[in-house]
């Protein structure tokens, strides 16, 4: 088998390049569905509902792509079609989910044209994200994934940034923030009209930069795998997980339950505490809106500062907790601090517990995989981690709201007491250096 070339620092950028595009139709979903479904007449009881599709689509998706992938050989790539294909359909939805209350529906008409867009751009984006992560496995050695993924890292947390940050600039440039009752406004739908732009051109600058081994080429650099397909049952591989993969489940289930409160109750939630609204109507509501887009950005600035400091920690385990620690004490912080300047501290802590839940998992299951074989299945099993937890937040938000007084800025502190749970788990793990 042949050593992979290595590759200059601009053919690694460009393998990801289009990640910056999918990144940002990522972050205006994250920032803007629970406005965007609140603007059209959600109840806040019921806006959790609508964060099931998400990780549902995810879970569904992502391992599917994987699967599909590998058995596709055409003229233009394994990868890049489903890429290319996922882009386009997200580029359409993406202009049609914001103008959800502009097309003449009743508020529940509206919100169900809204919920089957969510779906089909949920579907679309892991779509385009999933063969990015394949393409620097294909083509990259071992000495280069690390700047790689490096790459790969900057280019999300830059797309993210910008997503969170287009209503605000948008706002601030002059284009309207309010609208009639039941209607998003226009910087909300500019905002997605922009993104689906930078979505489509970054796409293109990848497919038409990028170009996939043939089966023959692709042969000569990766081994080809002998192993029956039989011996990879999901379910026998599940049996036979190490504790460690469960152990790290049960820190996820905690963290990304939170995670899931935070983009689903913080646009709510600073409306309630710095402008004093619960009015989803109102221009006060839209200005919250607003400003979580620039706290999600603040977040993300957080967690790359964090992720730099990571490695200082010689213990994992100890860092990993940590983090945890003060991403809740943020968290339980937001509904104290009533300027929209100081809210900046606590989202810069929830960065920290963000970065350590990107890197961290990870680090201590692909370690206690080794020598089990079927990583790649392992880590696709791995990802119900993430989306599942998400799943059984969102069913529940409606009932824990209601239960902690029907403030949208209590599920903050119900976001803090789950990461302070996820970070005791941390402490079961077994650590395999």
């Amino acid at each position: 088998m042949k050593q992979k070339p290595d590759l200059s620092f601009w053919k690694l950028w460009n393998l990801s390049f289009g990640f910056f595009g999918v990144q940002i139709a990522y972050a205006l979903q994250s920032a803007n569905i629970s406005r965007i479904f609140a603007t059209l007449g959600a109840d806040p009881h019921n806006l959790s509902y609508f964060w099931i599709l998400p990780p549902l689509m995810g879970i569904l998706v992502q391992p599917i792509v994987g699967t599909l992938s590998d058995k596709t050989w055409t003229r233009f790539g394994r990868r890049i079609p489903y890429l290319f294909v996922g882009a386009a359909v997200a580029v359409l939805v993406m202009c049609l989910l914001p103008n959800s209350g502009s097309l003449g529906l009743t508020i529940s008409a509206a919100m169900m044209f809204g919920l089957i867009a969510l779906m089909f751009l949920d579907t679309s984006i892991n779509m385009a994200m999933q063969p990015f992560k394949m393409l620097v496995g294909d083509m990259v050695n071992e000495k280069q994934k690390a700047k790689a993924y490096s790459i790969q890292s900057f280019l999300c947390n830059a797309g993210s940034v910008m997503g969170y940050v287009f209503p605000f600039v948008f706002t601030f440039i002059g284009i309207s923030n309010v609208a009639e009752k039941g209607v998003v406004p226009d910087s909300v739908i500019w905002s997605f009209y922009i993104g689906a732009a930078i979505l489509i051109l970054c796409v293109i600058y990848t497919t038409s930069k990028v170009k996939e081994w043939n089966p023959q080429e692709y042969a000569e650099y990766n081994p080809v795998s002998e192993e029956k397909e039989e011996s990879a049952n999901w379910i026998t591989l599940l049996k036979n997980a190490p504790s460690t993969f469960w152990k790290v489940g049960l820190v996820q289930f905690f963290s990304w339950a939170a995670m899931l409160y935070m983009w689903n109750y913080t646009t709510g939630s600073i409306a309630e505490v710095v402008w004093d609204t619960t009015d989803a109507s109102s221009e006060a509501f839209q200005e919250a809106g607003n400003w979580t887009g620039i706290l999600f950005a603040v977040q993300a600035v957080g967690s790359v500062i964090w992720a730099a400091l990571l490695p200082q920690f010689k213990n994992t385990k100890l860092a990993y907790s940590v983090s945890l620690v003060i991403g809740a004490v943020g968290f339980c912080l937001v509904p104290y601090l009533h300027d929209q300047y100081l809210q900046f501290i606590p989202f810069l802590m929830i960065g920290c517990a963000w970065a350590a839940m990107l890197a961290m998992p990870f680090t201590f299951v692909t370690n206690a995989l080794q020598g089990y074989g079927h990583m790649g299945a392992y880590l696709g099993l791995f990802n119900g981690t993430i989306c599942i937890p998400q799943i059984v937040a969102a069913l529940l938000g409606g009932v824990i709201l209601s239960l902690v007084g029907h403030h949208q800025s209590s599920m903050m502190i119900v976001a803090g007491v789950s990461f302070l749970v996820a970070s005791a788990c941390v402490f079961v793990i077994k650590e395999k250096k």
